[in-house]
């Protein structure tokens, strides 16, 4: 079942698109799941995965990040005028401001009648680095991170990780070179809460349904893992 959320903090409103397990309105609770949209905006590929969450028994909500600067954004990787409009996003996109979105949705979410006050993260690029900052400043139950683009520049943070963090990442990523992986890998794997997987072979954004570096084998291994660990922490005890 699918719906929209407005959520309300100091600082504004904003909306988010949600997908409600098979379970939504027969009085049962579930885990929630804070899905944290690419530069494309709250798009099909965010709504399907916020969907397939779903389909697995999660209440999954992903918030519109960008209404600061144009709400509604909902584009794909497949022109140059979409991707020119992206990087243009990510370059006016405020990371503070965003950790406090999130932080508000997770509140919000674990407030919804239908949760059971459990509350996970995952992100793609822009928003697996927002899921790792999150996780270091307001944690969530877990986290997970596909991608984290410019983490390697926000290494200081990983010592705030206040609760378990997955992070997928590409070997062939264009966006995160060789050196700024190494220097990821180093710091974060430092931290017994952080779980890392690599890729080979793969490309940014290979678990972007339909994307132009869409990894059939690769997105389902790193989903497998995902859902495996999400279980293990939001649905057991």
């Amino acid at each position: 079942m699918q719906d929209t959320l407005r959520i309300t903090t100091g600082e504004g409103a904003f909306s988010a698109y949600v997908a409600r397990p098979a379970s939504a309105g027969t009085g049962a609770t579930a885990p929630a799941i804070v899905v944290i949209h690419e530069v494309f905006g709250v798009n099909a590929d965010m709504r399907q995965s916020c969907d397939e969450l779903a389909a697995h028994g999660y209440l999954a909500i992903c918030p519109d990040l960008f209404w600061r600067i144009e709400p509604g954004i909902d584009m794909t990787d497949r022109t140059e005028a979409e991707l020119a409009k992206a990087m243009s996003l990510y370059n006016a996109f405020d990371l503070d401001a965003g950790v406090r979105d999130i932080a508000a949705t997770i509140a919000t979410a674990r407030a919804l009648p239908e949760s059971n006050h459990r509350v996970g993260l995952v992100g793609y690029c822009l928003g697996g680095l927002m899921s790792y900052l999150t996780t270091a400043r307001a944690a969530a139950d877990a986290a997970v991170a596909y991608y984290p683009g410019n983490a390697d520049k926000h290494l200081e943070e990983a010592g705030g990780i206040g609760s378990l963090l997955m992070v997928h990442l590409a070997e062939e990523d264009e966006y995160i070179p060789p050196d700024a992986r190494r220097q990821i890998v180093a710091a974060l794997g430092k931290s017994p809460q952080v779980q890392l997987h690599s890729y080979p072979g793969c490309h940014h954004a290979f678990a972007r349904h339909r994307g132009t570096a869409y990894d059939a084998q690769a997105a389902g291994l790193a989903n497998g893992r995902t859902q495996a660990f999400l279980a293990q922490h939001l649905k057991s005890g």
